[in-house]
This record gives structure tokens, sequence and C-alpha cells, in this order.
């Protein structure tokens, strides 16, 4: 057998053995590619290969905005934030139908924003609305979903982690794919509001807060919260102006969530080693992701799979309508057993030159596969915001999962207005000079 497809036999059979049983994603990943760089190198030069590449693959001055963004996401998580923003989205929901659920979608929306993370989002904004929302007489199933629904909103905000991922596969610029998420990001969270609203207009009355908020307490409220919002301002603003890079940012980001929680006075200086650990131990995860998947792209790229994956694809049909189509389901499905890294890191490297023939813009295809990606952290089996969000709620997945197809519906609709309407995507980073 030629060596190539013997590579790529021996990917296909090792990922999907690896993952069918229940073996961590990096050693499926990392185990696969070594093997299947066996046929193409022989064993020693695999060995040394596939470990420069792991090297390599982490050895990157804009990769290292991950680690410190993660870093400030667990001091906002432990710092008091959260409270603060849900607070800041009760004044702009107040007197909405299902205002404490509508509440809990824009405090996402916010936490999402600033931390950049859906799990830390789902658990930060649940742990503060659950209760609240179950004393008002929500059903906890339903405010489990709203919850989980809401908290990926986080991944297409910037700034995000997931969208600096892609931008070190693809080459694109950073700047570009934090403005193009923006709106997108938005659609998401009216898509959960308006799903919201229609689940308060079949139970009339049963679903409204009695609580009002005059304008004093609103503007004190909000006060509050505007330091934590200046975060998003001086983050994604100075990235824009080119005042610092991504990288930059995220180490201004860690500096200001420490001031801004020791003005709080919501984290202790004995805090601070757990604080690392946790973010550590996320940022692993991360790098090895990272690492193991740079192995896997070498590979692929040496035995020229994404060419012969490509000619193949361009041969079945000359529309980019099924192109898109056709991308939208594997990555809807992938995602469902597959964390975003690790997805965008595979498969990106396939689809994208097949996407730039038809002449999609790569910023437009990044924000298309970050939001299907999206979907797959709220979808069993492997949907982790989906567990967290349940876990934080106390109850099981399965009665959680029977309230979540209402936002499913409806956020599948965000997501074809957005494969198919580019300017969903390309507006806003066209307005400010990013892209031509």
């Amino acid at each position: 057998m030629d060596p190539s497809a013997l590579a790529g036999l021996i990917l296909l059979v090792g990922i999907i053995i690896g993952i069918a049983s229940s073996v961590p994603i990096a050693v499926v990943i990392g185990l696969s590619a070594f093997l299947a760089a066996i046929p193409l190198l022989g064993l020693e030069q695999a060995a040394l290969v596939s470990a420069q590449q792991v090297f390599s693959g982490i050895n990157s001055f804009p990769l290292l905005a991950i680690p410190l963004f993660v870093l400030a996401g667990v001091i906002m998580n432990n710092g008091g934030i959260a409270g603060r923003l849900v607070d800041a989205a009760k004044v702009v929901t107040g007197r909405m139908p299902a205002s404490m659920a509508q509440t809990n979608v824009v405090a996402n929306g916010l936490f999402g924003s600033v931390s950049g993370a859906a799990v830390a989002s789902a658990a930060a904004v649940g742990t503060v609305m659950g209760p609240r929302m179950a004393q008002e007489g929500y059903d906890r199933r339903f405010g489990a979903a709203v919850n989980i629904a809401s908290a990926p909103a986080g991944m297409l905000i910037p700034p995000s982690n997931t969208f600096i991922v892609y931008a070190l596969v693809s080459g694109s610029s950073i700047a570009a794919l934090f403005m193009a998420g923006l709106v997108p990001g938005l659609l998401w969270v009216l898509a959960c509001m308006i799903v919201v609203y229609l689940h308060a207009r079949r139970r009339p009355g049963r679903l409204r807060t009695d609580e009002r908020v005059s304008l004093t307490q609103a503007l004190v409220v909000l006060w509050r919260a505007t330091p934590s919002l200046l975060m998003i301002v001086i983050v994604v603003g100075g990235i824009l102006t080119g005042f610092f890079t991504a990288t930059e940012s995220a180490s201004i980001a860690v500096v200001y969530c420490l001031v801004l929680s020791a003005i709080y006075r919501s984290i202790r200086f004995t805090d601070l080693p757990q604080i690392l650990v946790d973010a550590g131990r996320t940022t692993a995860i991360v790098m090895l992701l990272v690492g193991v998947s740079t192995v896997l792209a070498f590979v692929m790229s040496f035995a020229r799979m994404p060419e012969v994956i490509s000619g193949f694809v361009l041969g079945l049909t000359d529309s980019d309508v099924v192109i898109l189509l056709l991308m939208m389901i594997v990555l809807l499905a992938i995602g469902t057993f597959m964390d975003p890294t690790p997805a965008i890191l595979i498969f990106v490297p396939i689809f994208l030159p097949i996407v730039q023939e038809f002449g999609i813009d790569p910023v437009h295809f990044g924000v298309m596969v970050v939001m299907n990606l999206s979907l797959g952290v709220i979808t069993p089996p492997v949907g982790n915001v989906l567990f967290v969000g349940a876990r934080v709620a106390r109850l099981r997945i399965e009665p959680v999962i029977s309230r979540l197809w209402a936002f499913f519906v409806a956020l599948l609709v965000a997501l074809f207005l957005v494969v198919f309407v580019p300017q969903f995507s390309l507006w806003l980073p066209t307005f400010l000079g990013l892209i031509n």
C-alpha cells in the first residue's frame, strides 16, 4: 500500500477507535499521528519529528494569549465579578416577560465576553441565577436550559480563546476575527432571548417579577459593573488601535482583573495559589491539544491529505451552498463528541483550502466554524457546558436536554443566517479596515 494511503488509514482507524474507547482526545490525536508518521518517515525519524512538532506547535507568541486569558477568566470567576454583571443585566431586562430568565441570558453574554470561556460563564452565572430563578417559580430544568444555551455566546463575543486558536491555524488576523464574532455573538444572545420570550407568552403572568428598579438604583448597579465591563473596552480597543497585541492585551487583562478583585476585596492573597493551579490545569489541556494537533497537521500535510480531500470534495459539486451545508453538517456532528480546540486544529487545515477555492473569506469561515462548534459544547454526549450547567443546577442531563430543543432550533436558525449572510460577520471588520 502507498505510504500516504496507509498513513491516512492509520489516522482514521486510530481516531475512531480511540474516541469509541473513551481515551482522552489528546492521547488519541498524538498517538494516532505518531503511528501514522511511521510509514512515512520510519520509526526513529517519526519519534524525532513528533517531538519537534509538539514543541514548535506551542512555541508561539500569539498562543501565549490563551493561558493569560484563561488566568484572567479564573480570577474573574473567583473575584465576585459575576454577581455585578448579573445585577447589570437585571437592569436591562427587569421589565421583560420572564425577566429573570432574560437576565440569565444577558448576564451570560456579558460574563462570557469578559471571560471568553463558555464553561466559566455557565458555572459562574448559573451559580448566581439558579437559586434566584427557582425562588421566583421557574422550572429548574428550564432554568438550567436557559443558562446552558446562552453560555457559549462568550465563545463568539470578543475576546475569545477559540478565535485565537483559529487564527493560529488559518493565519487570519486576531483583531478581525474578534470583530467578526461580535454580531454573531449578539445574534446568539438574541436567539436565546426570543425562545425565553415565547416560553413566557405561553405562561402569562407566571414568569414575571414584581421587582422594579428605580433610576437611582439602576445607575448605582451599572456604575458598580462598569469597571468589569471596561476590561472589554481596554482589551479589544487596544488590539484594534494597534496599541498592543492580543498577547499583550491578555497580560493587561490579568493585571486588571487582579487589581479589580483587590478593590472588591473578593480575593485574598492566600487564594492565588489555587487560582494559578486551576488556570494551569486548563492551560495544560489546551497546550497539549495544540502540541499533538501540530503533529497531526504535519503528518496530514506530509501525506498531502488536505489536497486529496479537497480534490474529492470539489469533484462532487461546484456549488458553494452545497459545500457550506456539507461542512455545517460535518462540524455539527464533530462538535457533539470533540471539543472546539482539537476540532479546529484538525479540520480547519482540511476545510480552509476548499472554501478558499470558492472565494469564501477565511474570517467569515472562522466565525462559521466557531459558531458550529459552539453548538457542540451544549450537545450530548461530550458537551462540557451541558454537563457543567446541569451539575450547577443539581440536575441530571436527561431532563435538561428535553428543555434545550427549542434553543437548538433558534440557534440553528441563527447559524444559517451567519453562514449564508456573510455580512453578519464581515461588515464590522470591513468597516474598521481590518479586512478588505
